[in-house]
């Protein structure tokens, strides 16, 4: 059979739009993260990464918290602060007891978001005048590190228990109780007090 000009611009039209889809099937799936083949696996080192970034985390909050009471000038405040860095170090000591039930060297991994919450402290200690409006800007940068502390030990412990690390869920359980006892002597025992204190600054102004 005698091949028409026509026949060979079809084909020709054919095999340009299948090299087109392979394209377009090689693009989709640019950037995407090769999943584990063991679901387990791959929570064991999502569990691993996390204990990672919170060690690191309060390493860095033992650097921090000491600057956050020098400024500070509420008594309450102070002595809050004062409790928060003692179980902050002991904190860091039971997350090394964590590595070492897990079998796994205690390394820290750089945190971005406690990095940016620190960070975020500061410059509201460099913007305020030391006083009740400091002490107030003081308690609302603490307020969020807790937060975010509660949020990644609440986790951590889901994912020791799901892992069948019990043990290591019992000591960092005990950790996010201490944690959200913070939060609270934060607001009870010193942000209402500082926050009318820091309304009066405010109305003298």
């Amino acid at each position: 059979m005698k091949t028409t000009e026509k026949d060979t611009k079809s084909k020709t039209a054919t095999k340009s739009t299948g090299e087109k889809k392979t394209d377009t099937d090689k693009k989709s799936t640019a950037g995407k993260v090769k999943a584990k083949s063991s679901a387990a696996d791959g929570l064991r080192e999502l569990f691993l990464d996390s204990l990672k970034d919170i060690y690191w985390a309060e390493k860095a909050l033992t650097k921090a918290l000491p600057k956050m009471q020098k400024n500070a000038t509420n008594e309450n405040l102070i002595a809050a602060i004062e409790d928060h860095l003692d179980v902050t170090n002991t904190q860091v000591d039971r997350l090394e007891q964590v590595f070492k039930i897990i079998g796994e060297k205690a390394v820290a991994k750089k945190c971005d978001a406690m990095d940016g919450l620190i960070k975020e402290g500061a410059s509201i200690m460099e913007e305020t005048e030391i006083g009740a409006i400091r002490d107030a800007g003081i308690i609302a940068a603490s307020q969020k590190i807790e937060h975010y502390e509660i949020a990644t030990y609440g986790t951590l412990v889901a994912f020791a228990k799901t892992l069948g690390e019990d043990e290591a869920a019992e000591l960092l359980s005990v950790t996010l109780a201490e944690e959200k006892e913070a939060d609270v002597t934060l607001t009870e025992a010193a942000y209402n007090t500082i926050n009318f204190d820091a309304a009066e600054e405010g109305e003298e102004e």
